[in-house]
């Protein structure tokens, strides 16, 4: 590999990466740029975004919620997939940028699409998502909320839910109550 010379891809990516907040140490988006760049063209059209989320369990197999900011609602930590970034990580990073926890391992639950997955944020952005939901069992670090997605984290029992949870969340959930180690199709 010669180290004289730039993918220029690489170069475009690192320009056009705008980090919004410094957490711990590491710098992270709030916005992806991507997302960004489709609105200026769409407006609040609805457009098709892969994403990821994340059903954290802590020992005694409690699930992570955060309170959202965006809508007054307990949601999973989730978010989309950027450019240039495998699933895997995204979900590492959405996962450490919404509850400051580092994922060790994974196992995929289910592969959510169609007209179901749709969202509309306060601000009339539509989404229809595409995500892949994980198991997240082993993780470190304490969970802390971010105060820009999230107001506040906090580990439920799935027999005493909040009752506002995100409509495309609780589905996510529901399924796991069901789930036998199979990939699920949503």
């Amino acid at each position: 590999m010669n180290n004289d010379k730039v993918d220029i891809r690489v170069f475009d990516a690192i320009k056009s990466f705008t980090p919004d907040v410094c957490y711990n140490g590491r710098l992270f988006s709030v916005k992806n740029d991507y997302v960004q760049t489709l609105r200026q063209s769409v407006g609040h059209s609805l457009i098709h975004l892969p994403g990821v989320r994340a059903l954290i369990f802590n020992e005694q197999e409690e699930i992570l919620l955060q309170h959202r900011k965006d809508v007054p609602m307990w949601g999973l930590p989730a978010g989309a997939v950027e450019l240039n970034e495998s699933v895997f990580e995204a979900l590492k990073r959405e996962v450490e940028e919404e509850t400051s926890l580092q994922v060790i391992a994974a196992e995929p639950m289910a592969l959510y699409s169609g007209p179901t997955q749709r969202f509309r944020y306060p601000n009339n952005d539509e989404i229809q998502c595409f995500s892949v939901a994980f198991i997240i069992r082993k993780w470190q670090g304490k969970p802390r909320a971010d105060g820009i997605e999230g107001y506040e984290l906090r580990f439920f029992s799935l027999s005493k839910l909040p009752k506002k949870i995100v409509p495309i969340h609780q589905q996510t959930i529901t399924d796991y109550k069901h789930y036998e180690g199979r990939l699920l199709f949503g």
